[in-house]
């Protein structure tokens, strides 16, 4: 007697088992584990469910034709072994390792490099909006920096230390506005607000140099604009600009600040841009924790700017351009250097799974 298979049926081994409706059944089913054709064994890759419907199709196809040739005496539905379904589970075929390995593939995406220009985003509107975000991140990260630094009081005598307290205030507003406003601005522009920032990931290749030019114009502008309207708000009063601490001379101050923006990019490649990082969502608040401490660890040494546009608003404004040069060469140097140091030396490949527990 020949069995037939009628479309939407399950074929497989479930297809022997006559006694399937019923309450019975329904427990039945809902404690089977999942058969060769459910997405779940190659659970999460996007394609699974497209590559298990052609290879649902092509054994349809190879039962037809072995049913096809088999004589009417003899004629019955194939039904694979469960030792071949199970095998096929445990072993997978080239096809789905491969399909595997796409997740793997994605760590590469934090080093994949793109090119120095891209004719596409001359009109491209994300880069419009990206840029905009930019001008108007950095300027509430500047104006919230140089209000909280007036507010704390500058020393009278050039070079003179701030009192830790005061000192202590301006690292966390300036921990605050930075962690909150990369928060804030991470998926419209990536939250530069620093055009350190934006050079180590040109030098590294994750962002184009035409993109990159604008985000630099707009940081600037932006940092103009805070700090010159803070003087006007101020009835004129001088916007403190980074300068060197008693003792420091120009080359140690360009050291100061070399080592405080090598550790700020240091911790966003960590936090933000390793695909490994344990902290997912939380770089950008990090990043803002390493600038409040950078800013107490260096700012009565040389300022602790760690961002040209940070230095370059207020020197404008109030026309002191003196030792203005450190705050540009600094940090274009250190944020750069910590972008290779942690591609080339941190930044691997995921090439196995973390052992659970005490397995060894």
């Amino acid at each position: 007697m020949s069995v037939g298979i009628e479309e939407g049926q399950e074929f497989g081994w479930a297809a022997c088992c006559p006694h399937t409706d019923g309450e019975e059944g329904a427990a039945r089913k809902a404690t089977r584990q999942p058969s060769w054709s459910s997405p779940q064994v190659l659970g999460g890759m996007a394609d699974g469910q497209h590559r298990l419907r052609r290879q649902s199709a092509t054994k349809k196809q190879a039962y037809s034709s072995l049913t096809s040739h088999q004589s009417p005496t003899h004629s019955c539905a194939f039904f694979p072994e469960p030792q071949a379904l199970t095998t096929s589970l445990i072993f997978p075929s080239q096809e789905e390792e491969q399909a595997r390995g796409l997740v793997e593939f994605d760590s590469d995406m934090a080093t994949k490099h793109v090119d120095s220009f891209d004719e596409h985003e001359v009109v491209d509107a994300g880069c419009v909006r990206a840029v905009l975000g930019e001008l108007v991140l950095t300027f509430l990260f500047v104006f919230t920096g140089v209000a909280a630094t007036m507010a704390a009081g500058v020393p009278e005598v050039p070079g003179a230390a701030m009192p830790i307290a005061s000192l202590a205030g301006v690292a966390l507003a300036q921990a605050l506005a930075a962690g909150v406003l990369v928060t804030a601005g991470f998926h419209v522009s990536g939250g530069h607000l620093n055009p350190a920032v934006t050079l180590a990931l040109l030098a590294r290749g994750h962002i184009t140099a035409f993109r990159s030019v604008l985000y630099v114009a707009a940081q600037l502008l932006a940092s103009s604009l805070a700090c010159i309207l803070l003087r006007y708000l101020t009835g004129g009063q001088a916007t403190p600009v980074h300068s060197l601490g008693a003792g420091m001379g120009p080359m140690q101050g360009l050291v100061m600040e070399v080592i405080l923006t090598f550790s700020l990019l240091f911790v966003v490649y960590a936090t933000i841009l390793d695909p490994r990082t344990t902290v997912p969502g939380y770089g950008p608040m990090l990043t803002g924790l390493i600038v409040g401490a950078n800013t107490l660890a260096g700012g009565n040494f040389s300022g602790a700017s760690m961002n040209p546009a940070r230095s370059f608003g207020p020197a404008l404004a109030t026309g002191v351009w003196t030792n203005h040069w450190i705050y540009w060469v600094g940090p274009l140097v250190g944020g750069p250097l910590a972008g290779f140091v942690y591609e080339s030396v941190f930044m691997v490949k995921k090439t196995h799974e973390p052992l659970v527990g005490w397995d060894f």
